[in-house]
C-alpha cells in the first residue's frame, strides 16, 4: 500500500512517499480504507517534535527521541470498513467510517481495534467533510462540556474561533445554550458569525480583553493570553481554558482550584467512542456542520502540512485518500443543503 512516511523530525519536507504491507486484521480489529485524512495541530506538532513547554520531553519520549517512533503519522480520517476480525460486532465491510488513531492514518488502509475512537459516518455527510471533524469537534466538546462545563446562558469568548478547533468551539458553545462571541481577523468575520457566533472581535483592532465585557468561560485556543492578562474579563466565577500546557498554566491551575472563585483550566481531550459517537448525532441533526479547509492530494501532503502549520487554511485541511480517487463522495455542496448553510470555499 502507500503511505507518506517520517523518518526523523523537521519542516514538511521530511515527508517521504513510500510502500509498506497492507495491515491484516485480528480478531477484534477492522481495516479501512482511507478516503481523507485531517492534517490537524496535533500532526503538525508530531512530525516536527514541536512539543510545548514542559511537555517538550515527555513528547519526545512518549513519540520518540530522535526520530518518530512511528514513521506513518496521521490520526484522524474517514474511509470505507474492508475487512473485519472474525469477533468484531460493530462494523462490516463497507460500513463508511471516520475517526482517530493514534498513528497511520497517512496511508492506504489503517488498522483500528474497533473500540477505539471510531463511528459510522452520517449518511449525508462526505468522506472530505466527516475527516474534518473529530479533531476539532470533540476537542471542543470536551473543553466546554467536561471542563468548563458550560452551562445555557453563559457567555463564552473563544480566541482563534475561525481555526480547525474554533469554528466547532463556535458551533457547540451554541449548541449547548451559550452566548458566544468570536476572536478572529475581520476577513473571517462572516464565517464565524454563520456558524452561530453572536458577536465578533477583530483583534487586529480591538483588545478583547479591556473591553469592559466579562465573560463565564474564555477558551483560548491559539495559546495567545493567559490567566492573569484574561482575569478582569472573567465574571466572578469565570473559567479561563487553554489547550497549550505550561509551567505557569500549572501553577494557575493549582492555585485557583484552592482559591476558588476565577479558576484557570488545562487539560487534555480525552477522546473516545462516546465522545465520537456524540458528535456523530450533532452532524446528524444539524447542530454542527463540517468546515473542512484547503483540500490537496496524497501526493502533495507535504504542502498539505505547509498549509496547516502556516494557519492559512479557513478550516481543517485534508489529504485526499492514497489508494484511489474518491468516487462515491458525497460533497460539502450536499453537505450545505442539507443542514440549510452557505457553502464556503
Amino acid at each position: 500500500m502507500r503511505s507518506a512516511t517520517t523518518p526523523h523530525y523537521g519542516s514538511p519536507q521530511v515527508i517521504q512517499l513510500a510502500r509498506r504491507p497492507r495491515p491484516l486484521a485480528n480478531d477484534h480489529d477492522i481495516i479501512v480504507e482511507v478516503e481523507a485524512a485531517a492534517v490537524t495541530a496535533g500532526d503538525v506538532r508530531m512530525r516536527s517534535a514541536d512539543f510545548p513547554g514542559i511537555s517538550a520531553l515527555p513528547g519526545r519520549m512518549l513519540m520518540g527521541v530522535s526520530r518518530p517512533r512511528n514513521e506513518v503519522q496521521g490520526t484522524m480520517f474517514a474511509g470505507r470498513v474492508v475487512e473485519v476480525g472474525e469477533e468484531v460486532k460493530r462494523f462490516a465491510p463497507g460500513d463508511r467510517v471516520f475517526g482517530s488513531v493514534d498513528h497511520g492514518a497517512y496511508a492506504t488502509f489503517v488498522r483500528i481495534h474497533e473500540d477505539m475512537t471510531i463511528a459510522k459516518i452520517p449518511d449525508d455527510i462526505g468522506f472530505i467533510e466527516a475527516a474534518s471533524v473529530p479533531y476539532g469537534a470533540v476537542t471542543a466538546l470536551y473543553f466546554l462540556q467536561h471542563l468548563a462545563d458550560l452551562q445555557p446562558g453563559e457567555r463564552v469568548l473563544i480566541v482563534g474561533a475561525s481555526g480547525g478547533v474554533g469554528q466547532y468551539a463556535v458551533q457547540i458553545a451554541k449548541y449547548l445554550g451559550a452566548e458566544v462571541t468570536g476572536v478572529c481577523s475581520e476577513p473571517n468575520a462572516l464565517r464565524v458569525l454563520e456558524l452561530g457566533a453572536d458577536r465578533v472581535i477583530d483583534y487586529q483592532t480591538e483588545n478583547y480583553l479591556s473591553s469592559g465585557e466579562t465573560y463565564d468561560v474564555i477558551f483560548d485556543i491559539q495559546g495567545v493570553t493567559g490567566f492573569w492578562q484574561a482575569r478582569n474579563a472573567l465574571s466572578a466565577r469565570g473559567r479561563f481554558i487553554t489547550l497549550l500546557v505550561s509551567f505557569a498554566v500549572l501553577m494557575q491551575m493549582a492555585a485557583t482550584s484552592i482559591l476558588g472563585g476565577k479558576r484557570a483550566i488545562f487539560g487534555v481531550a480525552l477522546g473516545g467512542p462516546d465522545q465520537l459517537a456524540k458528535v456523530a448525532d450533532l452532524l446528524s441533526c444539524g447542530a454542527i456542520r463540517p468546515v473542512p479547509g484547503a483540500v490537496f492530494p496524497f501526493d502533495e501532503i507535504a504542502r498539505a502540512h505547509e498549509t496547516a502549520q502556516s494557519r492559512r487554511s479557513n478550516g481543517t485541511v485534508i489529504v485526499r485518500g492514497a489508494g484511489h480517487v474518491i468516487t462515491a463522495d458525497i460533497g460539502a455542496a450536499s453537505c450545505s443543503r442539507m443542514l440549510g448553510l452557505p457553502m464556503f470555499q
